[in-house]
């Protein structure tokens, strides 16, 4: 359940950021990071634990000043909670920052074909920022790309099998963000003078209100004043800007004390949003929209599967015993890992 905030604009970019990590904190996580570039130098800071008690007691003694940057929220997958696991991770010159949600299930092979490479860390991610250094330096090497630093994340991206969503930035280019998706959201979120990259939606509700929902293999690339969205498969990709349809204060723990007690007391109003206008009184039945099944389709299904984690996995064990019941349909449930 990790967490992807970037930002590129006018404004500073580390209190943008940690104020979206923290709307990403209901996400859980074990450790918590951030990446500026400033006057040619990519500058870190990462803690594990909890932001106010990590992160942002760093940050406090170690301010952070750079008008581009991207953060983190880890939930440890490769490698256990520390601070060198925390991301954002860098390649081998020091100079591209990545943050990743998702897995690289060949980061062990691109790993050996990474020889003389060395790793301060236990992590996949980090296997891949080796990874798009290396195919930086070779564009760099044979001059006249136009775009680096998206070349070659689109080069990287390439090789991976797995799933990811990533953002990327270079000490060399202060105003580019790189996104990409597989598996994994990633949205754009489109402003004045500014843009933003996330995995969450709440992490940039307060700041824009139109976004762009990336499919899988689309590479973003994020300036001040533009973005453009390209495809592992075709080099082009077409996009649509969206509205956002909540309110930035949904995403908010408001007076409560941690986002399991607001979730708990707002199920009420969650189960009533969930039926309204799918409730038909007159047919005594509901409707859910795309699920557009034919009733002789829906007495064909033989047998149904419910794939998910944690808390929908629990709900999917509820559903198991209600479809049995009541449609006598023979129903798994699995985990989604």
């Amino acid at each position: 359940m990790c967490g992807i905030i970037g930002y590129v604009g006018k404004q500073k970019a580390a209190p943008i950021i940690i104020e979206g990590l923290r709307r990403l904190e209901y996400r859980g996580y074990d450790s918590a990071g951030l990446s500026v570039v400033r006057s040619g130098q990519l500058l870190t800071r990462k803690r594990k634990g909890k932001i106010d008690e990590g992160l942002g007691r760093l940050l406090a003694a170690e301010p952070l000043e750079g008008q581009l940057g991207l953060g983190h929220t880890r939930w440890a997958t490769h490698g256990p909670p520390s601070d060198e696991n925390s991301h954002p991770h860098w390649d081998e010159s020091g100079r591209i920052a990545v943050v990743h949600n998702g897995v690289i299930e060949n980061y062990e092979r691109l790993k050996e074909r990474l020889k003389g490479h060395h790793f301060r860390s236990a992590t996949d991610t980090e296997v891949l920022a080796h990874l798009i250094g290396e195919h930086y330096a070779k564009i760099i090497q044979q001059d006249g790309e136009s775009n680096p630093l998206t070349r070659a994340v689109m080069n990287a991206l390439r090789e991976v099998i797995g799933a990811y969503g990533i953002a990327v930035i270079c000490a060399d280019h202060p105003d580019v963000i790189v996104g990409a998706r597989r598996g994994s959201p990633l949205i754009v979120g489109v402003g004045v003078g500014e843009n933003f990259l996330a995995s969450d939606s709440n992490a940039i509700a307060p700041h824009t209100r139109q976004v762009v929902y990336l499919n899988d293999y689309d590479v973003a690339t994020l300036t001040p004043g533009h973005f453009n969205v390209a495809n592992l498969g075709s080099d082009t990709a077409q996009c649509q800007i969206s509205q956002l349809e909540f309110a930035a204060e949904a995403a908010e723990r408001g007076d409560f004390q941690h986002f399991m007690l607001k979730e708990i007391y707002e199920q009420p109003r969650t189960v009533e949003n969930a039926m309204r206008g799918r409730m038909v009184a007159e047919e005594a039945t509901a409707k859910f929209g795309g699920l557009n099944l034919s009733v002789a389709e829906l007495r064909a299904i033989d047998q149904i599967v419910i794939t998910a984690c944690g808390t929908s996995w629990h709900a999917g064990l509820v559903g198991e015993y209600l479809f049995e019941e009541f449609a006598h349909i023979p129903v798994e449930v699995e985990y989604a890992s």
